[in-house]
């Protein structure tokens, strides 16, 4: 592991992966690895959020990580990989809190369609319902955004992030650290890992359409799949036939 990503999500993670792996350090892990494969993926990070960590496993051949859930464990990596650097990625307060409430946030709180979906998810997937669980536990408690009532706020939500920030800021050392706002391009970022300036420009990735898209098809294709295999009713209402 050469580069730990400790952005949190919506900080152009997705770009961030892109970028790591163009300069070089690829395979970057990413929240895609984990919901690509949860029955590989979901025990061993269940371990690793009850303090037992088992790194190489879960990053196999990686060489970077960024977003949810290795970013949670930023510190943790650093001390497992000491010759890594870390890469805090940064964006200014209300865009991120509108691009959380309208992705992350709202797969587990709020009253949106996605929010619904994803409840009657983990109501018929146990495996979905174990991975709420689990980000639960890493998104939403005291060490990271939480508590979960307080992100109702915008301030306190935004308070949040930037205690997030600082955090990294302390834990990591000042040499070893990167503060990146992906829009300052390639330039700090290649200075600081000590690689060439790609020819072509930093990909500008906006996947919010993409997460709720595979979000939203997800459940419904489990909700879809459930009421195809029902047991279906041979009358319907009042002892009436069915045609």
């Amino acid at each position: 592991m050469k580069v730990i990503g400790a952005g949190l999500p919506r900080t152009a993670t997705t770009t961030q992966a892109i970028a790591f792996e163009m300069l070089g350090f690829g395979h970057c892990y990413h929240m895609r690895d984990l919901m690509m494969d949860f029955e590989a993926g979901l025990s061993l990070w269940e371990a690793a959020a009850e303090g037992n960590p088992d790194w190489e496993t879960i990053l196999g051949d990686a060489k970077s990580c960024c977003d949810w859930p290795t970013a949670r464990y930023y510190k943790e990596l650093l001390e497992y990989y000491p010759d890594s650097k870390v890469v805090l990625s940064v964006r200014e307060p209300e865009g991120w809190i509108k691009s959380m409430r309208d992705t992350v946030w709202a797969i587990y709180f709020g009253d949106s369609v996605m929010h619904h979906l994803c409840q009657a998810r983990a109501a018929l997937d146990p495996l979905w319902r174990r991975f709420m669980n689990l980000m639960t536990i890493m998104t939403w408690g005291p060490e990271s955004l939480g508590p979960p009532e307080s992100t109702f706020d915008d301030q306190a939500f935004a308070a949040s992030m930037q205690r997030w920030n600082d955090t990294v800021r302390r834990d990591v050392p000042a040499d070893r650290l990167l503060v990146w706002e992906p829009r300052e391009g390639w330039e700090p970022l290649c200075d600081f890992l000590e690689v060439a300036v790609p020819d072509e420009p930093l990909p500008n990735t906006n996947d919010m359409a993409a997460f709720k898209e595979g979000i939203m098809g997800g459940a419904l294709a489990v909700v879809n799949q459930w009421w195809d295999e029902r047991d279906r009713p041979t009358t319907g209402l009042h002892a009436s036939a069915i045609d």
